[in-house]
């Protein structure tokens, strides 16, 4: 799977190849990591140099502490990056917008409700898929105008999840 990293103003493509060998930017690298304390701790070894790491995710953000230095660092899968890159420049900026699921998968939360003003960012709907739960959030400001779904509900690709007036 592939994920597009963002450390500050700087954005790598990260291709998971398999268990011991990740490829950054089209470059092979073999990389050894592990969880020291299955929560926040990982053992690094990364060009024959063992590093510990400490990451602390928050809001969407992973917080990681690496010799000394503290990067806040943002992780997309490619797919949600597509598909956000797309969506951008066609949104509509009034009138009534559907949310649709970006992949299929399993409803878990819904925290708005019909009638609920919404702000650009606001979590809308808690989506999990590929055991990873990913948050959908509101494109623009706006009025909840109908919610489709239910919590525990498994949803198709493209399935209208919300509509925002």
């Amino acid at each position: 799977m592939k994920y597009a990293t963002s450390i500050g103003n700087q954005t790598f493509i990260i291709d998971v190849n398999q268990e011991n060998q990740v490829t950054v930017d089209g470059e092979l690298t073999p990389v050894d990591f592990f969880s020291l304390d299955e929560a926040t701790a990982f053992s690094l070894l990364l060009d024959h140099s063992s590093y510990e790491v400490l990451v602390n995710e928050e809001s969407g953000e992973y917080h990681v502490l690496l010799s000394g230095h503290l990067f806040n660092v943002r992780v997309e899968d490619e797919r949600a990056r597509r598909l956000a890159q797309a969506s951008r420049g066609f949104m509509p900026g009034s009138g009534e917008l559907q949310i649709k699921a970006p992949m299929p998968g399993l409803i878990v939360a819904i925290p708005v409700m019909e009638g609920q003003p919404v702000k650009k960012g606001d979590v809308l709907v808690v989506l999990e898929s590929m055991k990873m739960e990913n948050e959908i959030k509101a494109p623009r400001d706006g009025t909840v105008s109908g919610v489709r779904v239910q919590s525990r509900q498994s949803v198709e690709q493209n399935q209208t999840l919300v509509t925002i007036a």
